[in-house]
């Protein structure tokens, strides 16, 4: 099996931490591959910023969609993923998607830890777009500056793991997520230090992609992701005009 993991942001520290879990977390046999944005932020922390990301997205996943048997967007909120399931060939998860599916199975309450304020009004329009909203206990957040991205977990790993503390101790937290890609791999080290269960989205979304391509559940060709119907186009990528002109 193949998978393949979209960062839909250009910082090749956040890869790096992408793979060195995805790798951890993969089955025996599974091949991990792990591709950087070519255009885009740092991070992704705004509305806007994910719908950049979500563009750099669809622009990796179409130039190299053909060689996996799934993909994985790797970042926190998913950019762009419902959009690459119209159109992709093999099944797409994301890291929010993959977490909080993980999460469903774990506790009920549910809080996720983030890494910055900003992030927070959309990382919880995510969740409630996936009908999440009910069981969503908090959302907390680093209220310091990020010095570099790639270091997030070495600089901020106590913060963190205080304010997954708070969030059992105050909000009533079942099941702790930790959110975003610069945080890939942190739920291993804090494992048995917290009280509630904790779940990472890079190896809960290379979990259920293997598991999604292992059940081969055929492509949507009717209802609201079967792909989208042919019309003139311009200006585009030629792997995406591709996609748009597949024969269905």
């Amino acid at each position: 099996m193949r998978l393949l993991l979209v960062n839909p942001n250009i910082s090749d520290s956040v890869s790096d931490l992408i793979r060195a879990e995805a790798q951890r977390s993969a089955s025996p046999g599974t091949q991990v591959e792990v591709l950087t944005a070519p255009f885009g932020v740092a991070y992704i922390e705004t509305r806007f910023e994910a719908l950049v990301g979500a563009y750099a997205a669809a622009q990796v996943a179409a130039e190299h969609c053909s060689q996996y048997d799934a993909i994985v967007v790797a970042a926190f909120g998913d950019p762009g993923l419902a959009g690459l399931r119209e159109v992709m060939p093999v099944p797409v998860t994301g890291m929010t998607e993959a977490a909080l599916a993980s999460a469903h199975l774990l506790g009920h309450r549910i809080s996720i830890i983030a890494i910055s304020q900003r992030i927070q009004a959309w990382y919880r329009e995510v969740v409630e777009g996936y009908g999440f909203g009910p069981r969503l206990a908090s959302i907390r957040a680093l209220d310091r500056p990020i010095s570099a991205i790639g270091g997030v977990q070495e600089e901020h790993a106590q913060a963190l793991k205080a304010l997954a503390e708070r969030a059992v101790a105050e909000d009533g937290a079942e099941v702790i997520i930790l959110a975003g890609a610069p945080l890939a791999g942190l739920a291993r080290s804090l494992h048995g230090q917290l009280p509630v269960p904790v779940v990472d989205g890079v190896s809960s979304a290379v979990r259920h992609a293997e598991t999604l391509a292992a059940l081969r559940p055929g492509r949507a060709l009717r209802g609201s992701f079967a792909p989208p119907p042919a019309k003139p186009h311009r200006g585009l990528p030629d792997a995406i005009a591709r996609l748009l002109d597949t024969p269905r």
